[in-house]
């Protein structure tokens, strides 16, 4: 299985804070959030790792080729105007994937249950497996109905009785629901989300993975957050 992180957002929301640099360099606990998910893939036993930046990231493209990582990098430099656009891009530019696990730079989670959820995927045949949490902290959050066997029945924008989760931006895939985001493009999707629900309507089997807690980093009181999240794992480890 591949390593893929969409990093090619501008983090505008970060830079009218102050933090002017590129938001996968927001540091968490004095680590970048996108080194520390490359070292968490790392442990995992990943190979490598791909990640899609934007043109206009000169500092952040810096980063990742003169850094020194624990495995190697592969860059896709290209502006994209959505998540879903930059998973496609990274489909085009590397075809040779037969299934991914796939995060945006800014999700925070705890490393052991990741390494749960990856193990859950590769023992499992589902189509894709999705992190999902019962942890709301996002401005918009996309709202995750599951059946009793934890198969998604519905992604939604609005908070109904039967959504006890919201997604967490973590999605493991295999081939087919992958070659799926191009369909979705094709049909006019614009949104990550568009493609979670044309994968539901189109009858692929995409499981849930609870996760006690994901933060989404958008603003600098979430790494706030991220932080205190972060300490308390580390302390009750």
């Amino acid at each position: 299985m591949e390593y893929a992180i969409i990093a090619a957002g501008e983090g505008q929301r970060l830079k009218k804070e102050g933090f002017k640099k590129a938001k996968p360099l927001l540091p968490l606990l004095g680590v970048p959030m996108i080194e520390r998910l490359i070292n968490i893939f790392a442990a995992q036993g990943a190979r490598s790792v791909f990640i899609i930046i934007n043109g206009k990231n000169k500092e952040l493209h810096k980063f990742l080729v003169k850094h020194e990582f624990k495995i190697p990098i592969h860059l896709l430099i290209k502006d994209t105007v959505s998540s879903l656009h930059s998973f496609v891009a990274l489909q085009e530019a590397f075809p040779h994937w037969d299934s991914c696990c796939l995060t945006t730079t800014d999700t925070v989670f705890e490393p052991d249950t990741f390494g749960q959820y990856v193990e859950a995927f590769q023992q499992g045949d589902m189509d894709g497996l999705f992190a999902v949490t019962p942890f709301v902290d996002d401005e918009s959050p996309l709202y995750v109905t599951v059946n009793s066997d934890n198969r998604i029945v519905c992604f939604s924008d609005n908070k109904y009785p039967q959504a006890a989760f919201v997604s967490g931006g973590i999605y493991c895939l295999r081939k087919k629901a992958m070659q799926a985001a191009v369909e979705s493009l094709a049909a006019g999707n614009q949104r990550m989300r568009n493609y979670q629900r044309f994968l539901i309507d189109k009858g692929f089997m995409i499981k849930a993975y609870p996760f006690a807690k994901i933060i989404d980093v958008d603003h600098l009181h979430d790494r706030e957050t991220a932080e205190y999240f972060l300490m308390e794992q580390k302390s009750q480890s």
